[in-house]
């Protein structure tokens, strides 16, 4: 038997829409990050980015379970002292919502370099419109 390797040039790269209105934030970044990485299809190879686009719409509506939308924070550090910033899911929802689904797939994805080539390639919008559809993205259910 010999093992397959994908090569950089035969991935073909397919575009899927998600909508997350009412979904759970942390199973839709795992599904997310699934597909963002190439696990979902049969030639996934660990080292060779292999996956495809995702667009999400409605990432204002997303679901936290929980007392999460009054008790989870967000930290950042500015690199002075004393400049540990905090941001509460609350204030982030209203002022970015798109970025509480960036995140949570940011923090399911490899902490190596192909993760900053396979995060480029989510396209988060707050609400329904997307400027993708010259894509022809398929529209797939998650969770």
């Amino acid at each position: 038997m010999k093992s397959f390797m994908a090569k950089e040039t035969e991935i073909d790269r397919k575009w899927f829409v998600v909508d997350a209105e009412g979904k759970p934030l942390g199973r839709l970044a795992v599904a997310i990050s699934d597909i963002l990485r190439g696990k979902v299809k049969p030639t996934f190879t660990p080292h060779v980015d292999t996956g495809d686009f995702v667009v999400v719409v409605n990432a204002e509506k997303v679901k936290l379970t929980g007392n999460k939308e009054e008790q989870k924070m967000y930290y950042r550090y500015t690199g002075y002292r004393g400049g540990l910033r905090e941001t509460p899911v609350a204030r982030l929802r209203e002022r970015h919502p798109e970025r509480i689904i960036q995140k949570a797939v940011k923090g399911m994805l490899p902490k190596n370099n192909l993760s900053r080539q396979v995060e480029s390639r989510l396209k988060v919008y707050a609400g329904e419109q997307h400027p993708h559809e010259a894509q022809n993205p398929k529209k797939i259910e998650l969770a």
